[in-house]
């Protein structure tokens, strides 16, 4: 993946390092203006040992940085951490705000239910799928969905093209997001999760024990809430789906390049 941001970023060669005839060997150093939480620099670093360069320092997976802190750096030929330089810091802002606010909205949840999980959905940016799940688990979180392919989640779509579930089976969970409580009734006996979408804490304090009545071992998740609601869910539900950490505003991060 990272081939492609380079062949975006550069795809006919640096045009600014050509006219100064920068050569030899020099530092890069990304350092962050804000908090944060790292993320996906074992595969950034794996990407600069390919290119030649030698990474001699960077933030460990999960762990938390302040401001100033140097976050990744590498030595090697100017020209090519010239070529690195902004898409790894691009992308470290971006990933580690991904992780920092997912560590947040799991510090606060967890002050009110210690065993609630905090999950993201599907909802990632093209391509970067892979990073930004790693990202939730730097900072915590775990994943409500990975892919179409690695779950079942019948949705309120789904049930508008299907008349009757009573006779499904399967080796995978089954989570149903119900259109409404007849139908969050109807199909409790076969759901393993119940996805309860856009409803009140009010509501899902009265519903919930209809539904475990029902069946004792579903799990309770609820979605298409904001992040400053969690609190207000966490102490009834089980899991609570958001995608809110994939569009957390980018870190404030600086590189610098030394000749060496």
């Amino acid at each position: 993946m990272f081939d492609l941001y380079l062949d975006e970023d550069c795809p006919f060669g640096d045009e600014t390092t050509d006219l100064l005839g920068i050569e030899g060997n020099g530092r890069l150093r990304i350092m962050s203006r804000e908090h944060g939480v790292a993320a996906c620099m074992d595969e950034l670093a794996a990407f600069y040992r390919k290119r030649g360069l030698e990474v001699t320092a960077y933030v460990r997976e999960g762990r938390e940085f302040n401001p100033h802190d140097v976050v990744f750096e590498a030595k090697g030929d100017l020209r090519q951490l010239f070529k690195l330089w902004r898409i790894s810091q691009t992308f470290l802002s971006i990933v580690c705000a991904i992780a920092a606010t997912t560590r947040l909205y799991v510090e606060t949840a967890r002050k009110v239910n210690k065993n609630v999980i905090i999950a993201t959905s599907r909802k990632t940016h093209p391509g970067m799928r892979k990073f930004e799940l790693r990202a939730v688990r730097a900072g915590g979180g775990d994943h409500h969905r990975n892919s179409l392919s690695d779950s079942i989640l019948i949705t309120q779509n789904h049930l508008g093209v299907v008349e009757n579930l009573n006779e499904i089976k399967a080796v995978r969970r089954i989570e149903i997001e119900p259109r409404n409580e007849e139908e969050a009734l109807r199909y409790a006996h076969i759901t393993d999760i119940m996805l309860l979408d856009h409803l009140s804490p009010q509501e899902i304090q009265r519903i919930v024990p209809l539904l475990k009545g029902e069946n004792p071992n579903m799990q309770i998740a609820v979605g298409g809430i904001s992040a400053q609601e969690i609190p207000d869910y966490a102490a009834l539900v089980d899991i609570i789906v958001i995608s809110a950490p994939y569009y957390a505003l980018p870190l404030d991060m600086t590189a610098k390049i030394h000749r060496i």
